[in-house]
């Protein structure tokens, strides 16, 4: 393997910001987070369209928009994601969706001259009882989780694809796998978000209708790792700058919180004045989930927002924009 940068990256992208510049699925928790970090940093020539402007499921209107666009950058933020639930009972469209979206783009890109891509993925590309921490290594070393794998199955075909490119034709095609994320633009659905935007919701409802308690399932034990999703924007700017290699980057924050500490820092957090109550007759989940991070640490880039602040932030914009 090449070092960091050497491979096929030989400009530098944080330079190049009159580049044009196409940010897939820029209308979600991830997009939304990276268009902000690339205005931030300064780039003007964002390419962006929402789904009812181009459905990257079919195949001719995203080869029309490449060849008629020609950026230079993509970054593969779209993808049909949900919990549980969604996953189990709508498995075909999480596997034949997101292997149509990636496909597409990837294949495009590459055809149309695109000098760099970095496809996002996730850590449920995992096998369910993988080491913890869990390394990049770790990938397709036992079997996966039931309830997701669909969804894991279009993600680890992501990264292969994007390997096998920089394999045959030597295209800089990079792959980053996102731990939980959080923040502005997530989902506070009441039945299928997941488990940091489901708290804040329903301690903030509580607080609204002056409700005596939460509950919450489980014994508050199992631990998890959660980035803001500007972090996340952050580390997509240091990856698509300094790194150009064929393994996939671990993007993580290296911290782990107990969903007891992270219920009670919630709850400080909305203003819930009333008891946090834990409901032991329903299942914790997975005791532990952490992912190693060391490889995107020894590069030189770390996270800057704490949980804490990150939380503030994210409620504020739930009570501005979500909450009716």
């Amino acid at each position: 393997m090449g070092e960091v940068g050497q491979e096929v990256c030989s400009e530098s992208f944080l330079m190049d910001k009159k580049a044009k510049l196409f940010v897939a699925g820029y209308r979600g928790l991830v997009g939304s987070a990276i268009v902000r970090k690339l205005i931030e940093s300064g780039f003007e020539n964002l390419v962006l369209r929402t789904h009812q402007e181009l459905d990257l499921t079919r195949q001719a209107d995203v080869e029309k928009f490449f060849s008629e666009e020609r950026p230079k950058y993509v970054i593969v933020a779209a993808a049909k994601v949900g919990g549980i639930h969604a996953n189990n009972t709508y498995p075909a469209d999480f596997i034949a969706i997101n292997l149509q979206i990636q496909t597409n783009v990837i294949d495009a890109s590459y055809k149309n001259g695109v000098k760099k891509l970095l496809f996002l993925g996730s850590s449920c590309i995992y096998p369910k009882f993988a080491p913890q921490p869990i390394t990049e290594e770790a990938l397709l070393t036992g079997p996966l989780e039931p309830t997701n794998e669909w969804y894991a199955i279009a993600k680890i075909a992501g990264i292969k694809m994007c390997q096998a490119y920089r394999l045959q034709y030597n295209w800089d095609a990079i792959s980053g796998m996102p731990t939980n994320l959080y923040g502005p633009n997530d989902n506070f659905h009441p039945e299928n978000s997941h488990v940091l935007p489901a708290l804040i919701r329903r301690f903030h409802e509580a607080k609204v209708t002056g409700a005596k308690e939460v509950v919450v399932w489980g014994t508050g034990s199992p631990l998890r790792e959660f980035l803001h999703v500007d972090d996340l924007a952050d580390a997509v700017m240091f990856l698509m700058d300094k790194y150009s290699d064929l393994p996939h980057v671990n993007v993580g924050s290296g911290n782990e919180v107990t969903i007891k500490n992270l219920a009670e820092l919630v709850k400080e957090v909305v203003g819930f004045e009333g008891e946090l109550k834990w409901d032991p007759t329903k299942p914790d989940g997975t005791p532990r989930k952490l992912m190693d991070s060391s490889k995107l640490a020894n590069m030189g880039w770390k996270p800057k927002i704490s949980l804490r602040d990150g939380l503030v932030g994210t409620y504020k914009w739930y009570v501005d924009n979500y909450f009716q």
